[in-house]
């Protein structure tokens, strides 16, 4: 035991933790414990806006593996957390949001800056947890922590601002790491026997491979079984896209090679997948998910196993484990692998469809032109990507086109908002990346839209020194919704298009690099030069108005009109 006040146990359990870099915004809320980072060897990164902040925590976690952690002032600077928290729930990100609240003297007499801090954060995060008092504030701050991992997802822990004072005896307390297994024997003897007797098996390899660190046991077993791999939908780093049995991603904007091969598929491995609804949607104009085949799920939580697609077979157990543990099985089992038996014919459709893909996207983004279409765009950013890099991507239409050419050799690599599909979202999450992996480069595609929500985050990498490159899509449009205007309300734009400024010329003012280009054969230099400088740059590429296939064609429908004032609409 030992006589602590409250800011000084909670600022220990956080080194305890293993915390090093805190993302947010001052507040008197929590500045006695603030005061003392410094001193325990922790840096606050201080950013422009709340959810910038929890972005940030976000990515940090996810290029680290470790917790990414985010404070701010009660009340409005807690509220500006939530959408990030959102995106990090989806991501199964252990981000630790910190939340001071008002005074325990006085909640409920409507305050400065008083809300009910809790109820926005119940149903994206994994757990939450109100301080009762000062003395349990290292207690309660090291469960946060430890359920964050433990739970794969966001942490709350919510603490009136008068809990920072005082003093007491106690201790801090030990973390709790969660050893995490295989699997059930008799789930794995049941899913070994399934891939043993496919005759075209396929593995979806998803985010629990990156998760676990188990892509060379993914690798392992797809080799032993000659099985292609796809990518479950923006998980593009779980499996080496030079590999020959490596054939992309599915989901908006993938891979056909991947869709029309998991297609023939008679048993799928979901290898750390929850087979989430948007990520195996038809696309390209195929309806690809093998109806007819055998699903053997591998999921770190139960409540996943079967939640989307009926499943034959269930795992309870981590992605790298389970992959280790079934390619033991089928190594020593004297069961006949029949896949083994058609191995050359099999090896062949994989290098026929990767061919057909290859050359599908070669003509599609032959286009010349200023300024430059898209396609065009993404590929020569594609060829120009330095090995090794961190990218992220908004949300938005070339954003999502570029699901197309983003490859990575190595996990961790590759960072979206996934389901939760927010805006603002890329920029600050390079940012929380190149922090912790600053031996790394990191770039973040962002269209024009989703830039005005995030460009206020130059400001932080500038003044913190965080060089990451931001690639900025500059059409005038909300593109994604542009295009449902265009297929099913007659070209009536309400909203969608924009005058923009030059986003370069206002980087430069906020004391980053700018650069602009409008043609193709400069956009490769330019990525090149932005990633080299060592310094935030906003790499601004003039493209035009060419949109993709719209992300929800199931969900619209050709409008009715029964009023006549209605029926001759339209918006210029």
């Amino acid at each position: 035991m030992t006589r602590l006040t409250p800011s000084e146990a909670f600022v220990e359990t956080l080194v305890a933790q293993g915390v090093r870099h805190v993302f947010g915004i001052v507040g008197s809320a929590y500045m006695d414990a603030l005061d003392l980072f410094p001193a325990a060897g922790i840096r606050f990164i201080s950013v422009a806006h709340e959810q910038g902040a929890g972005h940030m925590a976000d990515g940090y976690s996810r290029v680290s593996g470790r917790h990414g952690v985010c404070i701010a002032q009660n009340g409005p600077g807690i509220t500006n957390f939530v959408t990030a928290v959102a995106a990090a729930y989806w991501a199964h990100s252990p981000v630790v949001v910190i939340t001071p609240e008002t005074g325990s003297a006085t909640q409920g007499l409507g305050g400065f800056q008083e809300t009910e801090q809790l109820p926005f954060f119940e149903k994206i995060t994994k757990f939450q947890t109100h301080v009762s008092r000062p003395d349990r504030l290292a207690e309660l701050t090291g469960r946060c922590f430890d359920r964050a991992l433990s739970d794969r997802g966001p942490a709350q822990l919510n603490v009136p601002r008068d809990f920072f004072y005082g003093e007491y005896d106690g201790t801090v307390p030990t973390p709790i790491r969660v050893e995490r297994s295989a699997g059930g024997e008799a789930s794995l003897d049941a899913a070994a026997e399934a891939l043993a007797d496919a005759k075209f098996p396929v593995i979806v390899a998803g985010g629990g491979v990156i998760m676990s660190d188990g892509q060379a046991e993914a690798k392992a077993l797809a080799e032993h079984l000659a099985a292609p791999v796809v990518t479950s939908y923006l998980h593009n780093d779980a499996f080496p896209a030079s590999h020959p049995l490596a054939l992309g991603p599915l989901g908006y904007q993938g891979s056909k090679a991947a869709m029309k091969v998991i297609a023939q598929a008679d048993a799928v491995l979901a290898l750390g997948t929850r087979l989430g609804p948007f990520g195996t949607l038809p696309q390209h104009g195929l309806d690809y998910w093998p109806k007819g085949a055998k699903i053997i799920q591998v999921d770190a939580d139960h409540h996943m196993l079967g939640l989307v697609k009926p499943i034959g077979v269930g795992v309870w157990g981590d992605a790298r484990l389970a992959a280790a543990a079934l390619l033991d099985r089928l190594k020593t089992s004297n069961r006949t692998v029949v896949a083994h038996g058609n191995k050359d014919a099999r090896l062949a459709e994989i290098a026929k469809q990767k061919a057909a893909w290859e050359s599908e996207l070669d003509a599609w983004s032959l286009k010349d032109g200023s300024p430059i279409p898209p396609r065009r765009a993404l590929r020569e950013l594609e060829r120009a990507m330095p090995k090794n890099a961190m990218v992220t991507t908004d949300i938005g239409n070339i954003c999502s086109v570029s699901n197309s050419y983003l490859r990575f050799e190595t996990p961790r690599s590759f960072f979206a908002a996934m389901s939760f599909g927010n805006c603002g979202y890329a920029y600050p999450t390079a940012i929380g990346a190149k922090v912790a992996a600053p031996d790394r480069l990191a770039v973040a595609y962002v269209g024009d839209g989703a830039w005005g929500m995030s460009l206020q985050e130059t400001l932080t990498a500038v003044r913190e020194n965080i060089p990451v490159t931001a690639v900025v899509f500059n059409n005038g449009q909300w593109g994604a919704e542009k295009k449902n205007q265009i297929d099913f309300y007659a070209d009536r734009f309400v909203g969608t298009n924009l005058k923009n400024p030059s986003f370069a010329a206002i980087a430069r003012a906020m004391g980053a690099e700018g650069i602009t280009v409008d043609k193709p054969d400069q956009v490769g230099d330019a990525l090149r030069q932005a990633t080299g400088s060592n310094r935030p740059t906003v790499l601004e590429i003039m493209v035009t108005e060419e949109l993709g296939d719209p992300f929800r064609r199931d969900a619209l429908k050709k409008p009715v009109r029964l009023l006549d004032k209605y029926k001759a609409f339209t918006v210029s």
